[in-house]
Parts: structure tokens; sequence; C-alpha cells
């Protein structure tokens, strides 16, 4: 280190000349790399921290990991991330079927979405379909925003999430000999009278059972009121036969009966997007929580 720092001294003597008189020193010491690293690496430099000290640094070196060039301080860029559009006021309008039990989602919106009301509107049977698609035709009221729904149903235009499926159960007299047993099965109903709603909200044929003489009954509680006679049994979904339950009437799972499955329907938008209000319906239906994403 000394010799090389008095040659080079040497060579900057104001007495000696420039340019030429520069060069063979220089190089001699600092080999033919020449330059301040050159200085540096014969000088020892950093070599007292290892190999490879003193060795120029490559492009990007130093930089922090995952790190963007131009990033800031705290790796921020510069460009500003546009605000979020404000949610809709309200409220959200969802449909329910019959015999759904949308409580426990009610609840999880009410504390997600407090600012935002959400109003439960019934649907008839026939009418589940027509809420999602169409306004009213006299203009006093707006169609539901999302639905819980009875499949099947024309899913022409809309969006279908299946939710549940419901025990079948046949509805009759409280005195029926059919309440003798926990549970039925399609052979114990042979000779009975299948009563019928005019819109049924589970499809099912027994064989061996009869026809009613009489005209189909406009609704499912019409329908129970009847069986509760005597005159007949009624196949309806165990919701149903809680909702419309009487004193004079029993039920029984059909364990071999179909199913009813409860959906939750939404209309489909030629974008693809469903809006905000009815995003977070169906993440709170799935299941997701607040700070889960799409």
């Amino acid at each position: 280190m000394t010799a090389i720092t008095q040659e080079f001294r040497t060579d900057l003597d104001p007495n000696r000349g420039r340019g030429t008189d520069l060069a063979p020193p220089f190089l001699s010491c600092c080999g033919a790399s020449g330059g301040y690293a050159g200085v540096m690496a014969a000088a020892g430099g950093r070599g007292s921290r290892g190999k490879g000290a003193g060795r120029p640094r490559a492009a990007g070196a130093g930089r922090t990991p995952g790190r963007k060039p131009g990033a800031g301080a705290r790796g921020t860029t510069s460009a500003t991330s546009e605000p979020a559009p404000p949610l809709p006021t309200g409220p959200f309008r969802l449909g329910a079927i019959e015999g759904a039990t949308p409580g426990k989602w009610i609840d999880a919106w009410k504390q997600r979405m407090p600012q935002i009301p959400l109003e439960l509107v019934p649907l008839d049977l026939p009418d589940q379909r027509a809420a999602l698609i169409q306004p009213d035709p006299t203009g006093l009221a707006q169609p539901v925003d999302a639905a819980l729904v009875r499949l099947p149903i024309d899913r022409t235009g809309l969006h279908v999430i299946a939710l549940y499926d419901e025990t079948p159960v046949v509805v009759c007299a409280a005195e029926s000999h059919l309440t003798a047993a926990d549970e039925l099965t399609a052979d114990d109903l042979a000779g009975e009278v299948l009563i019928v709603p005019e819109h049924p909200p589970v499809q099912v044929e027994v064989p061996g059972t009869t026809q009613p003489r009489f005209a189909a009954p406009a609704t499912v509680a019409d329908a129970i009121a009847i069986a509760a006679t005597g005159v007949g049994i009624v196949i309806v979904p165990m919701s149903l036969a809680r909702l419309h339950h009487r004193k004079d009437a029993a039920h029984r799972p059909l364990v071999d009966g179909p199913t009813s499955t409860v959906a939750l329907a939404w209309p489909a938008t030629a974008d693809g997007e469903n809006g905000p209000l009815v995003d977070t319906f169906i993440g709170i239906v799935r299941g997701r929580t607040a700070n889960s994403s799409r």
C-alpha cells in the first residue's frame, strides 16, 4: 500500500509532466483496467470484507427486493388509485318464496351493511320468476334484486345457485292410520287420495294413489286444510307443513319422495356485472366474510 501510494503521488507531482508521464506508473499499479476501481482494487479497497470485494456493482444491485424502479421510499408508486364508487343507497329487495328461511342471511346483511336496508318481499310460487325479470305493470312496485326461489324454474335470463334441499312430508288428518308410523314410503300411500294444489311446491307422482273428484285447491294452505278433514293426503316440503300446521293435521316424512330445492336467483345482465348489493348478498349466502375477495 505504501509503495502504491508513493508511486501514485509521484505521478501527481506538479514538477513532472502530465499525460504520458502519468500513464506508465498508473497502469503499473492498477493493472490494465485502469481508473478509480483499479486503484481501489490494487490498494486493497474493500478487500478486507472478503472475496469479491472491489468488483463493479451490477446494474440494479442494492435495490430493495420487490421494489419497482421509481418507487418511493416505502415502495409506493406515484400513480394514485381512483376512489371506489359509492354504494347504492338501497334498499336491497329480496324476494322469498313461501317456506324459505332467509333469517340467518338477513342477520348477516344487517351486520355487514347496516347503512343499507333490506326489504323482504313475499313471493307466490307462480310469480317467482316474473318478480325477477319483469317490473310491476302497475308501476307501484319494483322487481326484486334477488330472490329465494323453489326449483324448478325457467333459468332463461337468470343466474341460479342451489342452496338446500327440503325433505318431503305427507300431510294427513291427525286421526289417520298413517300417523302410526314415524316415516312413510310410497308403498304406504297405496289407495290414498292424493290432493295436489294448483301450483304444487313439489312435483310428485305416487303409484297406487287416486285423484280427487274436486278441483285442485288454489294454495298449499287450502290443500292442507282439506287433507285435515280426512278426505285425502297432500305431499309438500317440510317447511310448508310446519308453516301451515293445524291441530287437526299431522305430517310424516316421505323417505323415498322427491326433495324440493330452494335456490338463490338473480337477473343476468348484458355486461355480466351483478351490482355491488347483489354481489354482497351472494357472498353472504356463500359464506364469504366481509374481507374475502370475490
